[in-house]
């Protein structure tokens, strides 16, 4: 449910209301959270967004698991949103920034969050004891940006040199999603599709050879657009496993 100005006497008032937590100009939604426990707090390399060991780590441990309307089939990994819990008394104003790494839904809930996560949301890191016994909390959640840098890419470690490319984006800043991916062929001059294998992985059998360039479809709100390198982002002779920054920044 959005936050609207409908209850506020003065446009005024409202954005001051909203000012201590939120800037202008971005929806809020109403929802619940909750969190999971790992060995240290951070995240799981087992998320279905496809990271990895990455997924442990990504916004030093502070991510969550999204209800499938938020994770879009994999469009929404990535993504990042400002959370924050209810309670006056346990809750900061300014919440948490999480990154979504995977997939899950519990009653009513949009969010389970790394324990970090859940313990980032409290005004005081003496209350997060506090705040884990109620399990699941009442939030208000925005989409927001993480400001990272140039994009990067991960050679999953099932691809194959010979026969097969799986591959995975990160460092998208966290505020369009990206939709679709193709790699350019230096020698043929064809740009090729991509295919969601599951998650923010993208796959394609029988990949060319030579250095490859990308360019990816992003979607903020209801608008869509194509971002392209101008540099070869993806080196012939490539190994799984191997990261590669490209010359990409998503606004």
């Amino acid at each position: 449910m959005a936050i609207s100005f409908n209850n506020c006497s003065t446009f005024m008032i409202c954005i001051i209301l909203l000012l201590p937590a939120f800037s202008f100009g971005t929806e809020n939604y109403y929802s619940k959270a909750t969190f999971y426990k790992t060995s240290d707090g951070k995240g799981t390399p087992t998320g279905a967004c496809g990271y990895g060991e990455h997924g442990r780590y990504v916004n030093d441990g502070l991510v969550t698991a999204a209800s499938w309307k938020l994770y879009k089939n994999g469009a929404g990994c990535g993504a990042c949103y400002q959370v924050r819990c209810k309670d006056e008394a346990l809750c900061s104003n300014e919440g948490v920034k999480v990154v979504v790494t995977d997939s899950g839904e519990g009653p009513g809930t949009d969010f389970i969050l790394s324990s970090d996560a859940f313990a980032k949301m409290a005004k005081h890191p003496k209350l997060a004891h506090m705040l884990f016994p109620k399990g699941v909390v009442d939030v208000d959640y925005k989409r927001v940006s993480c400001k990272y840098g140039n994009l990067k890419i991960k050679i999953n470690e099932h691809s194959n040199y010979h026969g097969y490319l799986a591959i995975f984006l990160f460092n998208n800043g966290g505020y369009a999603d990206i939709i679709a991916i193709e790699i350019y062929d230096v020698k043929s001059y064809k740009w090729i599709p991509l295919r969601r294998s599951y998650g923010a992985v993208f796959d394609l059998a029988n990949p060319p050879k030579g250095d490859l360039k990308i360019k990816i479809q992003i979607k903020e709100g209801e608008k869509t657009k194509w971002i392209h390198s101008d540099k070869t982002v993806i080196p012939d002779y490539w190994k799984p496993g191997s990261i590669y920054e490209t010359d990409i920044q998503i606004p």
